[in-house]
């Protein structure tokens, strides 16, 4: 069973539609304890960053986060879910993350020639063998929705990368951890591809 990750602030609904039309088992959860049972976990995220830590800590998830991740099972973060694992945000003063990955979110210049938040297709470009990115061609299209964007102080974890502007990380994935700036759950086909293979990963980690 996948667990999504309910704390007050994501789009779980179209992420859980998504994982089962893909045929895998998911439950969504602010648990602590059910999420230490799962064979995968899903964190989904929409709003501040801020806010969105704020709500880790008052639901108890923080700890059941750590553990699971150091428990070696695969971790999907998406959009929201991929800044909350850095070090800090920009995001309306300067706040603490996770801490799991090193670095920092930080937000489109409002002095650049696009508009400010990056909504929309936009294309990918991907770094060879990537286990949930397999069979998915470089440049192809994916859905974002976002006005910030990760910096990892290890440049080795960066999957694929997204010109909105400048050059931006769109993906990371270290160890267990996959997490994407862009919505597989709304990029149609080649997201359900990314979620098709996470839930296959899930499934192996687990016989």
């Amino acid at each position: 069973m996948i667990a999504i990750l309910d704390y007050g602030m994501g789009n779980l609904r179209s992420v859980e539609k998504a994982l089962q039309k893909v045929g895998a088992q998911t439950f969504i959860t602010s648990s602590p304890e059910k999420v230490l049972i799962a064979e995968g976990l899903v964190l989904p995220g929409v709003g501040a960053f801020k806010d969105c830590m704020k709500n880790l800590r008052e639901y108890g998830l923080i700890d059941a986060l750590y553990q699971f991740i150091q428990s070696g099972r695969p971790f999907l973060g998406i959009c929201l879910g991929l800044q909350l694992l850095f070090s800090e945000s920009t995001e309306f003063g300067l706040y603490k993350g996770l801490d799991i990955i090193k670095g920092k979110v930080v937000q489109f210049s409002q002095n650049s020639l696009v508009k400010v938040p990056h909504m929309g297709w936009n294309t990918v470009k991907i770094k060879e063998g990537v286990p949930l990115l397999q069979d998915i061609e470089d440049e192809s299209y994916f859905y974002f929705v976002h006005s910030y964007y990760v910096v990892p102080e290890d440049k080795s974890i960066v999957t694929t990368t997204t010109h909105y502007g400048i050059e931006f990380v769109s993906s990371i994935c270290h160890n267990n951890i996959f997490a994407c700036q862009f919505h597989p759950e709304k990029s149609q086909e080649l997201g359900l591809k990314i979620l098709r293979r996470f839930k296959e990963f899930c499934q192996k980690n687990a016989s």
